[in-house]
């Protein structure tokens, strides 16, 4: 089977420490070494997050952490503002639905910033942002949303998708005001998918309603302070992310948002300089996690993806209603030494042809 090294914006390729940890004989996961790792990476995530409350671990994948923290945290008929600026911040609106809640959903231009004057006035039990709109390549200030709807509704829980920022740019659960956020392995934490995190601050461990079976956060949470799970752990995807948070903690957090951001920004440096439009519109800050481009009328993204393939490359196109129109790709994932600067060269070469 041919396996093309990935520029997508999650899976991505993965970290060396990840790839020895899964090559490791199975580890049995009611072992006391397993509860050893379930509490290291617990804690390592809340530490990144910014935040004195705790992690939740789950087995799933991203949209699985956003649908158990949606259930734990508000009852059917919570009014909950979601401002729509792309496909993810789109999902915080059906899973909203699926639970019952009221979501109140404003639609924005696809790669736009969300401004915080926004906010609606009216009543609101909480909102659900989203940090890096994966779909469009916009970072949303989500920090000053949360402040927000703090001021404008003080009892109102904000809950964030940090998916594919967690760890690759600054989080700060407390500092912002966020209750709680939710995350993946599969993106900077460069890990095989299946493994999701709910991290709670203080006001959200407060408003931890029993919701669900396997997704009930609540029973998870019981389980996991005594180094247990309620249910069988990705025990295997546990170690991997909990080798990986190490590695960069050892190398320095701040070091490496600065290097992701610099490689994305090479993207965009390239890619504006054969004339192809950025998807973020102008004025809002781009995400380190992904570079987003229109293709030019005419070209096909089928015919990019197969251009990129031939070089050894898999790349990423658009969702919704820009599938078929743009290309995105990413620099979060593990690189060796000379791999970047092979994947901007040829990228640079495939780019210019495509007027």
């Amino acid at each position: 089977m041919k396996r093309l090294h990935l520029l997508t914006p999650g899976p991505v390729n993965l970290h060396p420490v990840a790839l020895a940890a899964l090559a490791q004989p199975q580890l049995h996961h009611r072992s006391p070494e397993a509860g050893e790792l379930v509490c290291d990476l617990r804690e390592r995530i809340a530490r990144l997050a910014g935040t004195v409350g705790e992690a939740v671990l789950l087995g799933g994948s991203g949209t699985a952490a956003m649908e158990a923290a949606v259930r734990a945290l508000f009852a059917p008929g919570a009014r909950v503002w979601v401002p729509v600026a792309g496909k993810f911040s789109e999902r915080w609106c059906e899973i909203a639905r699926a639970a019952e809640l009221e979501p109140v959903c404003s639609a924005y231009d696809w790669g736009s910033a969300v401004s915080p004057e926004s906010v609606p006035a009216e009543p609101l039990d909480g909102a659900l942002l989203t940090h890096s709109e994966t779909s469009t390549g916009v970072l949303q200030p989500l920090a000053e949303l949360a402040a927000r709807v703090r001021e404008r509704h003080t009892e109102a829980l904000v809950v964030a998708d940090v998916v594919t920022s967690f760890a690759l740019a600054p989080v700060r659960m407390d500092a912002w005001g966020l209750d709680a956020v939710v995350l993946g392995s599969q993106k900077g934490l460069m890990s095989p998918p299946g493994l999701a995190a709910v991290v709670l601050g203080a006001r959200g461990l407060e408003r931890l309603r029993p919701a669900g079976y396997y997704l009930d956060l609540a029973r998870e949470l019981r389980a996991q302070r005594t180094r247990q799970t309620a249910f069988t752990p990705p025990i295997n995807l546990i170690e991997a992310a909990a080798a990986v948070m190490a590695a960069l903690e050892a190398a320095d957090w701040e070091a490496r948002f600065a290097r992701v951001r610099e490689a994305n920004e090479r993207f965009y440096a390239i890619g504006e300089a054969v004339g192809l439009a950025p998807v973020p519109a102008p004025g809002a800050e781009r995400s380190p996690a992904t570079a987003a481009f229109y293709l030019p009328r005419g070209v096909p993204y089928a015919e990019v993806s197969r251009a990129f393939a031939a070089r050894g490359w898999r790349v990423a196109g658009g969702q919704g209603p820009l599938k078929g129109r743009i290309l995105r790709v990413s620099a979060m994932g593990y690189f060796e030494p000379g791999e970047l600067e092979r994947a901007w060269r040829d990228f640079a070469e495939i780019t210019a042809r495509l007027r």
